[in-house]
């Protein structure tokens, strides 16, 4: 007797299962079987505000008034990525020029629709002068493609180019003399969305200061006209493997938020 076909909803079913799966091979978790697919069109009328995209066009002027003191440093003239790297490889503007071993730029597409954006870079990537290429690193890589992101599709930097000694949170002085290389990187790349992993990404860049990684889950917030969420470093999943349920919940929230204006 020939198998029945499979409903459309039947097929969606499968496919979140099998990303889930993915996954869940490395942070050991797939999450339990949803009554309903996971689909934009599944989505509750409420819900859907909530990850409705923020805007549709980069408020470059904003960007621009910004980066507007270091108009005369050659960097803030750069027209693409590559020169822009050249040009700030042996950055001193702060103490971690000293301490560093190679600064981590970051990799990716310069056209990519949807920005990663960590804290400061490990041990591994100071080395290597790569962004998240340790464990957790991997971690990251398995997490894109479980939302059928890739690597090469994304651009991914952190908020510090240099490592802190001992991977230790970045000092206020050291966000303040490096994060107009991220505004930079954002106005040359002119991505739609950004997903910030980690407390101290997702607080530096949107300048929360007294926000905590609870709070600023789930929300979408307005970054010059770009959609931005946050959710757990995939370090901070290795540690504590009892995050994992969120962290897979967000990232779903975060491709449904992109699915829905691309």
């Amino acid at each position: 007797m020939p198998e029945k076909p499979l409903s459309l909803a039947d097929e969606l079913e499968i496919f979140v299962r099998e990303q889930a799966s993915q996954f869940g091979e490395v942070i050991s978790y797939v999450p339990a079987k949803r009554n309903q697919p996971i689909t934009t069109a599944s989505v509750t009328e409420t819900t859907k505000e909530v990850l409705a995209p923020v805007s549709s066009t980069l408020r470059i002027a904003e960007l621009e008034e910004k980066l507007a003191p270091y108009n005369s440093e050659a960097w803030r003239q750069a027209t693409s990525l590559d020169v822009m790297k050249e040009i700030i490889h042996d950055c001193t503007k702060c103490a971690l020029g000293a301490t560093r071993t190679k600064l981590v730029f970051g990799t990716g597409s310069a056209k990519a629709k949807v920005m990663v954006i960590g804290e400061a870079p490990g041990a591994d990537e100071d080395a290597a002068g790569e962004p998240f290429i340790g464990r957790a690193g991997q971690l990251l890589t398995k997490m894109l493609e479980a939302v059928n992101f890739s690597r090469d599709e994304v651009f991914i930097t952190n908020i510090l180019k240099s490592r802190p000694p001992n991977n230790r949170d970045p000092k206020p002085e050291e966000v303040a003399a490096c994060e107009p290389y991220l505004w930079k990187q954002i106005e040359l790349i002119q991505p739609k969305f950004i997903i910030c992993f980690g407390r101290v990404a997702g607080m530096n860049l949107l300048k929360l200061e007294t926000a905590t990684l609870a709070k600023m889950r789930g929300n979408v917030y307005d970054l010059h006209g770009i959609s931005v969420m946050v959710t757990y470093h995939p370090a901070a999943l290795l540690r504590n493997p009892d995050w994992k349920k969120g962290a897979w919940e967000d990232l779903q929230k975060f491709r449904q938020l992109y699915d829905a204006a691309v």
